[in-house]
């Protein structure tokens, strides 16, 4: 589906502004009481669904067909759950001068977050990139993540005090098992996701803002976000622009160093050098519970970051294949739906 040309010239991707609209709705009329149990309920239903939704639509087939190119797929899974975590443990240092203890968590979390798979495979598709190999390394790193992720955050988070060992009990009932019956089902409900693909893109997107809103409504109750000051806001800006650009330099000059072609190694640095909005959202509102809202926040500024410089990278690589196309338009990147 086509963003109207007015939206394609905002600075903000249409579904970052929703998802700030959801935060200031939360921060000006946040559930309270009776209401903020209903909304916590259908915080978990929504999560329950997202991921059944996740499962149904992976293929499994395609998934086992692309093992083939397995020292592709390493590199991308080392990039997301190796560099990436280390970066994130290194960012340790920055406390309590740079950031503080609750943003350092979750600029870790952001760090143990599977990469993306609809922008990865728009950015390399536009960078005239391996899209095949991009739908694969996405797809294994979004299945890798959901039990890698949690595990990765129990050991590294657990003594942080912003995650409870506990959670990893939630995560099966709420995560994993949800992913597998749609695995399980894939077959009877496919046509039907297929038949209905535009509605169902709605209801990702709505499921993923009632979490955000659950999240930061109970950190607004509980009086979290009095312990972020606009200058750590503008600290962690900082700390992210430099953790995405040492992401985009190691992805790019390791995969050269490696041996792997332009093709690539530009899938290889589109999808190991980012993360994915879509999983760490839910992912955070079950592992993080009232900590949440400051858990998501610099996955939320990151995911803008890597989409406008990603955006004006892939024009770039493009352009030096020489393959760049003629008009804009043809080079239009889909809305990223969260992911």
């Amino acid at each position: 589906m086509r963003r109207p040309a007015f939206l394609s010239r905002l600075p903000v991707d249409p579904y970052i502004a929703a998802l700030l609209g959801t935060v200031a709705l939360a921060a000006l009329l946040p559930a309270r009481g009776p209401a903020a149990g209903v909304a916590d309920g259908a915080s978990t239903g929504a999560v329950a669904l997202l991921f059944f939704l996740y499962g149904a639509r992976l293929s499994t087939r395609e998934a086992m067909d692309g093992m083939r190119h397995w020292r592709l797929h390493l590199t991308v899974l080392a990039a997301t759950f190796l560099l990436f975590p280390l970066l994130g443990l290194a960012s340790r240092g920055l406390v309590p001068y740079v950031l503080t203890p609750e943003l350092q968590a979750g600029l870790l979390f952001l760090c143990l977050v599977p990469s993306t798979i609809q922008s990865s495979i728009a950015f390399t598709s536009l960078a005239r990139g391996n899209v095949a190999a991009a739908v694969c390394a996405g797809s294994f790193s979004s299945v890798v993540g959901i039990v890698l992720t949690p595990l990765l955050a129990a050991l590294l988070l657990g003594g942080s005090g912003g995650f409870p060992p506990h959670s990893l009990v939630s995560i099966v009932g709420r995560l994993l098992l949800p992913f597998l019956a749609g695995q399980l089902l894939r077959r009877r409900v496919g046509g039907f996701l297929i038949r209905h693909g535009k509605a169902l893109g709605y209801a990702d997107r709505g499921s993923i803002l009632l979490v955000v809103y659950a999240a930061f409504s109970e950190g607004m109750v509980r009086g979290v976000w009095h312990q972020v000051t606009p200058l750590r806001l503008l600290a962690l800006v900082g700390v992210e622009a430099v953790l995405l650009a040492v992401m985009l330099t190691l992805t790019g000059y390791g995969s050269r160093w490696l041996g792997f072609g332009r093709e690539d190694r530009t899938a290889i640095v589109f999808c190991g050098s980012k993360k994915s909005l879509a999983a760490g959202l839910p992912m955070a509102g079950v592992l993080f519970g009232a900590h949440a809202s400051l858990a998501v926040l610099p996955l939320m500024l990151f995911h803008q970051m890597q989409l406008m410089v990603c955006a004006v990278l892939a024009r770039r690589y493009a352009r030096d294949s020489g393959s760049l196309p003629a008009h804009p338009r043809e080079a239009r990147i889909p809305s990223p739906s969260g992911d």
